[in-house]
């Protein structure tokens, strides 16, 4: 089960307000628990090798969020960890605004569990703003970076 699998689900069980889903299929099991009257999804998952506990999922945003441009793209976290813009920290950016970006294009780094996970835009257009800050954390779903 990949990455986009879970965020389906997750998705899933907001839209129909379910509280607790399970499941197992062939060695793989996880469950996902939403906490309390709307809170943050809960993640535990296990397979045949060792593996950690999925992190619980951001809380939801305030109704108060700043009005973004209708016609922009974000790209989100697909993971908790540590953001990072260029490769080495003599190396230049990923990225930069005005770029424009394919969806095999490499956008940033993020640093999970001491693993650097290369993260491609996944769609194309043009580098507007870059919003998260290089050697800082980020959170799942939180948006990196803002196209047109």
């Amino acid at each position: 089960m990949d990455l986009k699998e879970i965020r389906t689900l997750v998705d899933l069980m907001k839209k129909n307000g379910i509280a607790v889903f399970k499941m197992e299929k062939e060695g793989f099991k996880i469950t996902m628990k939403t906490g309390e009257a709307g809170g943050p999804v809960q993640y535990a998952a296990s397979v045949p090798t060792p593996a950690a506990p999925l992190p619980p999922a951001p809380p939801a945003e305030a109704p108060s969020a700043p009005v973004v441009d209708v016609d922009s793209i974000e790209i989100k976290s697909p993971m908790v960890g540590t953001f990072y813009a260029s490769p080495s920290p003599e190396s230049p950016a990923f990225v930069t605004p005005g770029q424009d970006v394919t969806p095999d294009t490499v956008v940033c780094i993020i640093e999970a569990m001491k693993v650097m996970n290369e993260i491609k835009a996944e769609v194309s257009g043009t580098i507007v703003e870059v919003l998260a800050e290089n050697g800082k954390p980020v959170q799942f779903g939180q948006t990196l970076f803002r196209l047109k």
